[in-house]
């Protein structure tokens, strides 16, 4: 169960970059497109750290 959060974190990032993306490419108002890339980028930063070792481990 170790490695499925992170990778569930990793995916969700993947799909909130395309939404940014894609609403950018729409034209939406920059707020949404600013926090779904927020979004997008705290869910790397979670999933990568979750994958560090740390004094857990």
């Amino acid at each position: 169960m170790g490695g499925v959060l992170p990778t569930l974190l990793l995916i969700l990032a993947g799909v909130l970059v395309g939404g940014a993306w894609s609403l950018h490419k729409q034209g939406a108002p920059r707020g949404a497109v600013v926090l779904t890339a927020l979004l997008a980028a705290l869910a790397t930063v979670g999933g990568v750290l979750w994958l560090l070792p740390g004094e857990g481990a």
